[in-house]
């Protein structure tokens, strides 16, 4: 498997850990001092985002990512792509796309995930650039 196969399949642990409400995947992927800009422009740490999705306040059914592609800067890998994710905040149901930048860095001898930011995208909008 290549390595930019591998940050992808990574990045598939990670939806799915959201997905699933996943403790233990969540923890070991991502960093002590793991940042998400959110959605809505806020910063969640590692800490407040595991603690939305494991008390169910944020609860997804679905993030399928598309277009996800990946660059190296020596041992960082950077991935960015568009989600389409659907679920419920705070028992509101919600659905939204959104463009969106990772940050993988090496940790103990594997990738995990430092930073997160995503930005989100009109409904029924690609996200495409504009000339």
């Amino acid at each position: 498997m290549s390595i930019q196969a591998e940050v992808l399949r990574i990045e598939g642990v990670f939806f799915g850990a959201l997905v699933g409400a996943q403790a233990g995947k969540l923890d070991s992927l991502l960093t002590e001092d793991f940042s998400l800009a959110d959605l809505s422009g806020g910063l969640m740490s590692k800490v407040a985002l595991m603690d939305a999705v494991l008390s169910g306040k944020l609860r997804f059914e679905a993030i399928e990512p598309v277009d996800a592609a990946v660059r190296f800067y020596g041992p960082t890998a950077i991935v960015t792509g568009r989600t389409q994710m659907r679920g419920r905040f705070e028992g509101t149901p919600f659905v939204a796309q959104s463009r969106y930048t990772h940050v993988y860095i090496e940790c103990e001898g594997k990738l995990c995930l430092a930073a997160a930011q995503g930005t989100p995208l009109p409904s029924g909008g690609n996200g495409a650039d504009r000339a």
